[in-house]
């Protein structure tokens, strides 16, 4: 599920938008935040999906081999067994799912070569022969399978993640929190009794994650130009060209939660952005940020504007 610092980086993407362009009314920029927060879940929807229709492909499979003049052994050793897993009619029975694939209008029908190919790879693979031998029909051992096909197959092929790449335009950033939900799923799918299966959530309380993404948005977009000055401050011997343009971002972001965010305390925010610029900026950013936001720091904490609640919130 997306975490604080996933979430961090949807804002830092929004506001770098929002700095590039000549559209400067907000609440386009929080629309967009909020469709780039929900894309992670429409891929996650499509990522089940996906799995949904490779164990249908079975059927298709068996129709196939079943239409063979001299059938081979191994085409008689395989069975549909798939089209019946016990983790995926888990899944096709849950409501929440069956609702987002209509809601996001899900259908791999627009490549049918997606699915075929990852059912050839499937097929030929050790682990799905001794799965059709597999007498254990429980869905702790069913999953198994359904896991192979997610990580050594569609995470694994070159075209499947071209395909990914194509349809959603964050996959790279995105690709480590599906692989988080897609493992949390598979932990949540461990009864027997449908109803008591559920999908992974967004985050782990979207109502307050909602308010604090939207609140840093709004805040280092209004005070932008006063964090900004702070940052001048510190920098009077670098060029601002010199400067990179998301290390602005996130130092202003910084601020605005060291600033506006009594809950949060000072050493996460400090080593969020220090983490989220290794990532996301040049090789020394994370260096230079410190040390800058160390100077501003100092001095919001020398002027009485760091006001935090609780004990060691400020340290």
């Amino acid at each position: 599920m997306l975490n604080r610092r996933h979430l961090r980086v949807k804002v830092m993407q929004t506001l770098y938008a929002y700095s590039l362009s000549e559209d400067k009314l907000v609440k386009n920029y929080e629309t967009a935040l909020l469709n780039n927060v929900e894309e992670v879940y429409e891929m996650y929807i499509w990522t089940l999906n996906l799995l949904d229709e490779v164990a249908d492909y079975a059927l298709i499979d068996a129709e196939g081999r079943a239409n063979k003049f001299l059938p081979t052994e191994k085409d008689l050793a395989l069975t549909t067994k798939l089209s019946t897993n016990t983790f995926i009619e888990s899944l096709r029975v849950n409501v929440k799912y069956a609702d987002h694939v209509k809601k996001y209008k899900v259908s791999w029908g627009f490549d049918p070569e997606i699915v075929r190919s990852i059912f050839s790879q499937l097929k030929n693979s050790e682990a799905y022969l001794e799965y059709l031998n597999l007498a254990d029909r429980s869905i702790a051992a069913e999953k198994d399978i359904i896991k192979h096909i997610f990580k050594k197959i569609i995470l694994k092929s070159p075209s499947i993640e071209q395909v990914f790449e194509e349809k959603f335009i964050n996959w790279p950033i995105d690709k480590e929190i599906l692989q988080a939900l897609i493992a949390k799923t598979f932990k949540n799918f461990s009864s027997e009794d449908p109803r008591a299966n559920n999908l992974a959530d967004l985050t782990q309380n979207w109502s307050d994650d909602k308010l604090f993404i939207l609140e840093l948005l709004a805040k280092a977009i209004r005070y932008g130009e006063e964090y900004q000055q702070l940052i001048s401050e510190k920098t009077k011997n670098w060029e601002a060209d010199r400067i990179a343009l998301i290390d602005t971002i996130l130092m202003r972001m910084a601020i605005c939660e060291l600033i506006n965010f009594s809950s949060i305390p000072v050493k996460v925010t400090m080593n969020e952005y220090i983490e989220i610029s290794k990532v996301f900026s040049t090789l020394k950013s994370n260096t230079f940020i410190n040390g800058i936001l160390d100077k501003i720091l100092s001095d919001l904490n020398a002027d009485g504007r760091i006001r935090k609640q609780g004990r060691g919130l400020k340290d």
